[in-house]
Order: C-alpha cells, then structure tokens, then sequence
C-alpha cells in the first residue's frame, strides 16, 4: 500500500467522514512531561474511527456488490460504522454481533439501518454466521481491521493528525483487530518526521503483544477485560504492516484503563470509552517509568472512539 494509496482513499472518503478535532490538555502535558496532542475520533461519525475504513470499502466495491449488500462481524464500533457507511450509499449492511456487546453498540446498529444477527462470543461463532450470511445473501463481506481498503481508512485519522502536528515524535494508538495501528503506521511512514508508533493492549487481551514477540499471529488466552473492543486479534493482511513498522506496544491493567478513563472525563469533559483509555493510559505509563524518553517530546493519541454504556459505567 503506497503513499498515493493513503492520500486517495483520504480524498475518497472525506465528502462522508469528519476531519476530527485535535485536542490538548496543559494538565496531562504537565503529568506527562510533554505535549500531547489527542485525534479525537470520538467526534466521529458513528461515534468511532472505524467510519472512515468502512466508509472506504464500501465505496470501492463495484454497482453489482452494492446490490448485494455488505456483512460483518463486530462488537459494535465496526458494526455501527459499517451500517452508516452503507445507509450514506444505499447498500444493505448485514451485522454479526456478540451476544456480549454493549446495548449502546446495538441500540447504534439498528439506527444506523443494520441487520443484527446475534452469536456466540467467539471469534469462530462470529466468521461462521457471516460466512453462512454471505453465501445467501451473496453480500461481499467486509473484516473490520483485515482488509487493506479498511486499513487504509483506518490511516486517515493519524493522516490528519500529521497534516496538523507533522513534528510528532510518537504516535500512540488502541490494538484489536489491528486495522488502525497498521493504517496509522502506514500514515507515520509516508508522513512521519522519525515518529516511531507504539501500540496498547490490555494485559487481558494481549495477542498483539506476544505476536511481536514471537513474530507470528498469536490468539488471546484471555479478554477479561472492560475495553470490549481490543477482544480481537490480528490478520495476515494487518500484522505484517505491524510487524515491520510499530516500535512496541505497551499492556495495561484494568485498573489502569479505569484510572485513565476517569482522568480524561474529569480534565478533558470528553466521553472516551475503555477502548481509548487504554492507550492514554500507555502513555502515562512509559512516561512514569522512563520519564527521560518523553522529556520535551510531542505525542500523539488516537482516541478511538467514545461509545459508552453510561448505564455500565466502570466508576
């Protein structure tokens, strides 16, 4: 995927995506020990990042699998984002959801014109009823974070973030399914000033973690955790981009993704949801245990998104 691969599909979908605020906090500067500059995709449409990779899949299929429709399987960003996109077209958007995910996420699916069909919470209960989904339907199906058009969506918001801050010397961003952090290396790559990327994962849902360390594709052993949209793991497609370009990625605890959380409500008066949390709460990790390597550094955060179930609140 090239440099001219990101600037088109950032051309293509911005008629149908937000081109996001970037935010600052003097008191989280002061805590970090440097400038931080968030890309708050939780002023995105749908409520998350993902508009802008489902956006981009879309618009690239041909007139005949418009009418055939689109299917996914997601724990409610994607889905919610894949529905939109295919609402903004006119195409059918097909949603395989965990029987787990959030009512907020469902409640945003149905509004956004999606078909929810409900599974067990597994990766392999998930990819069976959209593979079934698809061959009635003949709906194209569309992976939340292994597919390149998705990938290069996914890029766009740290795109933006350089085209305002080109001088970042980090760029920090969540780990799920992987789509963001290989878009968003992609981005730093082509538009980057010797930016490194780190990525963020929970402790309980470290997959990506041990796959840099092992230098294949690992599975969760565990996602006991309360960011509801990391539970994913990586793909073929994604995780080489990973592989060759994210300097490290950081795990978290529970605890420390609720202490976050509650720090950017309380000194930001933004709703970020767990997801996004985790990778603030990265950042004030490393600067807590190697204050000198973000010492009068600029860092970026991806704010994933801020779908929230205010009823299921963690604090």
């Amino acid at each position: 995927m090239t440099k001219q691969n990101l600037l088109d599909c950032h051309q293509r979908i911005t008629p149908l995506v937000h081109n996001t605020a970037v935010l600052t906090s003097r008191l989280i500067d002061k805590e970090i020990g440097a400038q931080v500059f968030f890309k708050c995709e939780n002023f995105q449409r749908a409520g998350a990042y993902k508009i802008r990779g489902a956006t981009n899949a879309i618009l690239q299929l041909s007139e005949e699998q418009k009418k055939n429709g689109v299917v996914t399987h997601s724990s409610g960003n994607f889905a919610q984002a894949l529905s939109l996109a295919a609402q903004s077209v006119g195409v059918t958007a097909h949603i395989v959801m965990p029987n787990t995910a959030p009512e907020v996420k469902k409640v945003g699916v149905r509004e956004y014109g999606g078909n929810i069909y409900e599974c067990e919470p597994t990766v392999e209960a998930r990819q069976a009823m959209a593979d079934e989904i698809a061959t009635k339907t003949r709906a194209t199906f569309v992976h939340p974070s292994n597919d390149n058009d998705v990938i290069l969506g996914q890029g766009t918001a740290a795109l933006e973030l350089l085209q305002k801050q080109p001088d970042l010397d980090f760029i920090f961003c969540p780990v799920g399914g992987g789509g963001l952090i290989a878009g968003s290396s992609l981005a730093v790559k082509y538009f980057g000033e010797n930016c490194k990327v780190y990525g963020a994962e929970p402790f309980e849902a470290d997959d990506a973690y041990r796959s840099l360390l092992s230098g294949k594709i690992e599975s969760n052993e565990t996602i006991n955790t309360i960011a509801d949209g990391l539970k994913t793991m990586l793909g073929d497609k994604n995780f080489p981009i990973i592989k060759e370009l994210v300097t490290g990625i950081v795990r978290i605890t529970e605890d420390e993704i609720v202490e976050s959380m509650k720090l950017v409500w309380e000194r930001m008066k933004i709703i970020i949801e767990p997801s996004s949390a985790v990778t603030v709460a990265a950042v004030i990790k490393q600067a807590k245990e190697s204050p000198e390597v973000f010492q009068n550094k600029k860092i970026g955060i991806v704010i994933s998104g801020g779908n929230v179930d205010l009823s299921k609140l963690p604090f």
